[in-house]
């Protein structure tokens, strides 16, 4: 079974509140991320029609600030399909309500699972690729997953050997006093 990914976007807009601010009047980071796990998961959800959780997020970079009074419009979609996962993007812009400007402030990609009411992974439909941007985004979330997959293990604490590593961390803004 093929869905088309825009039988699942999903995108929502909130107005940013005092309490989601920060001391400096700024909105939390971690109520962004909040949000945009909560999109991820509906738009996981409606696409797979069951429950899913978050099996990972790939690299959050903040990119501008959201202030308290803009409205924030997060923007959700599958971008890739497994076998019982799937890559949720998720972009979020915030928009001043008086000027009307709009500022990319993320993008992130989450990795959803679908679960059954057991809690074993379910498999999910795939998705129709009909445009090249969404090649071009399946593409993309093949090449971050492998990438993944080839992370090395020689920084577990049975594999890590410091003289490998003193000449690199001696050029960094560190002082070494080891015993």
């Amino acid at each position: 079974m093929y869905k088309s990914i825009e039988a699942s976007q999903i995108t929502i807009t909130e107005l940013m509140l005092p309490s989601h601010s920060n001391f400096r009047g700024k909105i939390h980071g971690g109520y962004i991320l909040g949000l945009m796990d909560q999109i991820a998961f509906a738009c996981a959800s409606k696409h797979s029609q069951n429950y899913c959780v978050t099996a990972s997020v790939n690299k959050v970079d903040f990119l501008n600030p959201i202030e308290v009074g803009e409205l924030v419009t997060l923007n959700a979609s599958v971008n890739y399909t497994g076998r019982t996962s799937m890559v949720i993007g998720v972009r979020v812009e915030s928009e001043n309500i008086k000027t009307g400007e709009r500022k990319h402030c993320n993008s992130s990609y989450f990795t959803m699972v679908a679960k059954d009411e057991e809690g074993n992974n379910v498999a999910v439909p795939g998705i129709i690729l009909n445009t090249k941007e969404s090649v071009r985004r399946f593409a993309r979330s093949i090449e971050r997953m492998e990438h993944g997959k080839h992370r090395s293990n020689k920084y577990h604490p049975s594999n890590f050997k410091m003289e490998d590593y003193l000449d690199i961390v001696k050029n960094h803004h560190v002082k070494l006093e080891l015993s």
